[in-house]
């Protein structure tokens, strides 16, 4: 087993989040001490509460937008590694907020770059993304990390304006440093600890649980469908990678990444729900809207860099994202919301099955068990 993690100090922003709860708990399961930034939970039940891991963390609350609280945060902890996941992550939102999710994608986003500059020690930063941050036209192949950067709602162009930051900040302050910095851009993640509104999975679980038909807005638009823990892995991989690495190949790595599924992952909303009832009876209907907000209809990424460069290549099928998802809401439903030894229980308990499963990876397995 890999001791690189033991004691590393790592930075997560927006550890609060689904996707930031998730790597927590798994830094913590790998050893690593983490110093987290981020608003409280934003969804009632949150999976950070669920695993009640503000004991178990060094847990701050602020807004990355809040620049000397960010600039205070991460000189005082001088990390060896950061997670930058902290975002307004929802299409649908962004219209009804613009302004303030620019100023939390972009803005915040350069504050950690600038809170960066205050860290005396080599660090690998790894910012989170999207897939969405590409000039999305409707393209049956994928996007390459060379494709033109764009978005047509205002979350999907505040984050293509993230990664042009990025690379200038990356550019322009840290090409001769010890801090190196990657973006990476993953497709839609899914998996069990997700309650936020107007996400397709929470949105049929929560009427699975009350016997309702799921209500589905946009059933032909495909999406590249990946369990949380894959992109994860992905981002775990290059960050140690990165650090580990001679000098002279940091500057390969510290660029963008994707982190996508196989391509037969690149699946229709529709799929996605008659899959779930495959696991959790019940029934869905068609509630498709010809006057609602523009979001796009297909959309996927090609992986071929990762796997490449870092050896990374998606383990998860379709099939067993969607068992897997189910199976941890259909399990979570049955413990009391108190019991945050039986979350951590279940959710480590996927996280060592997927490490397990990445065993015949080579590459991978040795560097993120």
């Amino acid at each position: 087993m890999s001791k690189f993690w033991q004691s590393k100090k790592v930075l997560v922003t927006g550890h609060t989040g689904f996707k930031g709860a998730w790597l927590s708990l798994w830094l913590l399961h790998l050893g690593a001490q983490v110093r987290g930034i981020s608003l409280p939970p934003n969804t009632q039940p949150s999976l950070f509460d669920r695993l009640n891991l503000a004991t178990q963390i060094d847990h701050h609350i602020g807004d990355i937008r809040d620049r000397e609280l960010m600039s205070r945060l991460i000189a005082d902890w001088q990390p060896d590694l950061i997670f930058h996941l902290a975002a307004q992550p929802l299409v649908r939102h962004s219209y009804l907020e613009p302004v303030a999710t620019w100023d939390t994608n972009v803005l915040g986003t350069i504050h950690v770059l600038e809170a960066l500059k205050h860290v005396e020690r080599p660090c690998a930063a790894v910012f989170i993304t999207t897939d969405k941050c590409y000039e999305n036209r409707e393209w049956c192949y994928g996007y390459r990390e060379e494709d033109a950067l764009g978005g047509h709602d205002p979350y999907s162009s505040s984050k293509a304006a993230a990664e042009l930051a990025i690379a200038s900040w990356r550019n322009s302050f840290f090409s001769q440093s010890q801090i190196r910095i990657a973006s990476v851009r993953a497709g839609n993640a899914i998996g069990g600890g997700d309650w936020a509104e107007e996400r397709i999975v929470p949105d049929a679980i929560r009427a699975l649980s009350c016997g309702a038909a799921i209500l589905v807005r946009n059933p032909m638009a495909t999406r590249p469908w990946q369990h949380v823990l894959e992109p994860l892995g992905g981002y775990l991989l290059l960050a140690q990678q990165i650090y580990e690495s001679e000098e002279r190949d940091k500057a390969q790595l510290a660029t963008a990444f994707n982190f996508g599924p196989r391509l037969d992952s690149n699946r229709s909303v529709r799929d996605l729900i008659e899959t779930i009832l495959q696991h959790w009876s019940g029934s869905w209907c068609d509630r498709s809207d010809p006057d609602a907000v523009h979001e796009a209809n297909l959309l996927n990424l090609v992986t071929d860099k990762a796997f490449h460069r870092l050896g990374w290549q998606p383990k998860w099928d379709f099939e067993r994202t969607i068992k897997e998802t189910v199976m941890w809401y259909k399990q979570a439903s049955q413990i009391s919301p108190d019991r945050a030894d039986l979350f951590q229980a279940l959710t480590l308990g996927q996280i060592d099955t997927y490490q397990s499963d990445l065993a015949s990876s080579t590459q991978t397995s040795q560097v993120i068990k």
